[in-house]
């Protein structure tokens, strides 16, 4: 994908996602490493109505090239390329939203990850998701935590997609726009239906995983 062309997907995504409900008023961002910088959406920017020609461009220092200004999320952002792509070099885009469900989960006691695995296509897709103590939006703190999340469990061998902001959103990544949508869709619906089942449905048990993993790659 040259630039152009991740301008377009990104402006597409966002709308897609905006018009959907995934994301509102100018909550939630998305970026894309190029090979010599990087694309966000500008800060304040509505996803459902983004202008390909004004997303921010910035070199590969985080020094703004061009484009509205960058969204305050880009040193993130910057820390979840650099860090996933030691266990996936193909990770090209993060997508940061504000989900109702995902968010909902994280009000009340929340432990060290999001979910349990429910669903096999929550396993596969998604896998696990740490979850990051609060910190302000744009705190370095916050985007050292999930670096250093990113490495635990890609070291131990069972790399990550995402990672959820206790109180503000989830930050998913793929190679694509459309594949990290995919992502966040498939783990803001699996939130849904825990909150549906109140918390109390229980897990896929570990020989179901492990089928899984063996037949299908599951991440978990």
């Amino acid at each position: 994908m040259n630039e152009n062309q991740a301008r377009e997907e990104i402006c597409r995504i966002g709308r897609s996602l905006f018009e959907r409900g995934h994301v509102h008023a100018t909550a939630g961002n998305i970026s894309v490493r190029l090979d010599d910088g990087y694309l966000i959406t500008p800060t304040d920017a509505c996803l459902g109505f983004l202008d390909p020609a004004t997303l921010a461009r910035l070199d590969a220092g985080l020094n703004q090239t061009s484009g509205d200004r960058a969204s305050k999320t880009i040193a993130l952002h910057a820390r979840i390329h650099a860090a996933a792509t030691r266990f996936d070099p193909a990770t090209r885009c993060v997508i940061h939203t504000h989900s109702t469900h995902c968010v909902a989960l994280t009000l009340d006691a929340p432990g060290e990850e999001l979910l349990p695995a429910l669903t096999p296509y929550f396993v596969m897709k998604v896998g696990h998701v740490p979850l990051i103590a609060y910190h302000r939006p744009g705190a370095p703190e916050a985007a050292e935590q999930v670096a250093q999340a990113i490495g635990r469990y890609g070291e131990r061998g069972t790399p990550i997609r995402a990672v959820m902001l206790e109180r503000l959103g989830p930050n998913v990544w793929h190679d694509t726009p459309a594949a990290a949508m995919a992502v966040l869709e498939e783990l803001e619906e699996t939130a849904r239906l825990w909150l549906l089942n109140k918390q109390s449905a229980l897990p896929l048990a570990p020989p179901r995983i492990e089928e899984l993993r063996r037949h299908l790659g599951a991440r978990w």
